[in-house]
């Protein structure tokens, strides 16, 4: 399949998984069937690329998932940095190991945007490390699921 863009994934049928790649964990997130709610699923420690990628596709399989939509952490400026090189190259590897449809959405301050929330929720920063990520996919999700009522 390849990358894909809003059009694209609005003609698939199914849930949506979201992606929150970071450099040290995968945070996880899934769509309902309807796609109206995202809910945080899992947060993956990354490892081995093989390995990261075999837990993320058991997830994408388990959840029934006709998608995946991946944070893209674009720069304030709207410039590209090695960080949106390193999940465009995550993303290529990944299409390596199954041919599924990917859609990149722009990330930008969804990992500050949930962090102030747990803050103002008073979770504590061992909650707040633990659930950031997979809490940070769910919101990135989200963005996705509030666009394809609006398109």
């Amino acid at each position: 399949m390849a990358l894909i863009q809003l059009d694209d994934l609005r003609h698939l049928d199914g849930p949506l998984l979201g992606l929150d790649p970071g450099t040290k964990t995968l945070g996880l997130a899934v769509s309902d069937r309807t796609r109206l709610i995202a809910t945080p699923v899992k947060t993956i420690t990354r490892s081995k690329f093989t390995q990261d990628t075999k837990a993320l596709l058991q997830i994408y399989d388990e959840r029934t998932a006709c998608a995946l939509v991946v944070g893209y952490p674009i720069n304030m400026d709207g410039s590209h940095g090695p960080r949106t090189q390193s999940v465009r190259d995550f993303c290529t590897n990944l299409l390596k190991q199954r041919d599924i449809p990917i859609y990149l959405w722009d990330e930008r301050l969804s990992t500050l945007a949930v962090t102030r929330t747990m803050i103002d929720a008073d979770m504590s920063r061992k909650k707040r490390k633990t659930n950031v990520d997979k809490l940070a996919a769910s919101y990135i999700l989200q963005g996705v699921l509030d666009r394809l009522r609006l398109v």
